[in-house]
């Protein structure tokens, strides 16, 4: 079974989204999205100062087996980009709620109630 942790929230396409006390949006993939691709070998970022649509492609992640979206779980301004993956993409396999991707300052902090809730991400895995 995968780990789901329950304070964050999740995008159907596989991303979790953490909001932070200063209003940021952190964004990274899941545990059942790494452990679907396999060993992570390349990450490909969006750029900071990017302005995204919610659902928007935000980069690719790369894996031995496959290439995937990542895509922008809310709308928003992508303010820091996750530097060491480049180094070391496999960090997202080891550790996916840690290897985070990429933050955005949401264009509203209420997007975040559209996204699924621990348990309602893990029932659409499980389906």
């Amino acid at each position: 079974m995968s780990n789901t942790p329950a304070e964050l929230r999740y995008a159907a396409s596989h991303e979790w989204a953490r909001l932070e006390q200063d209003g940021s949006v952190t964004v990274g993939i899941t545990d059942h999205a790494q452990e679907a691709l396999g060993d992570v070998v390349f990450v490909e970022l969006p750029e900071v100062g990017k302005a995204m649509a919610a659902g928007e492609q935000a980069g690719v992640v790369e894996s031995v087996k496959a290439a995937s979206d990542i895509y922008a779980p809310v709308a928003g301004t992508v303010i820091a980009v996750n530097e060491a993956l480049a180094d070391a993409p496999e960090s997202i396999n080891g550790d996916p709620y840690g290897a985070w991707f990429f933050r955005l300052q949401p264009a509203s902090a209420s997007d975040l109630d559209q996204l699924l809730d621990a348990a309602a991400y893990q029932a659409s895995c499980d389906a």
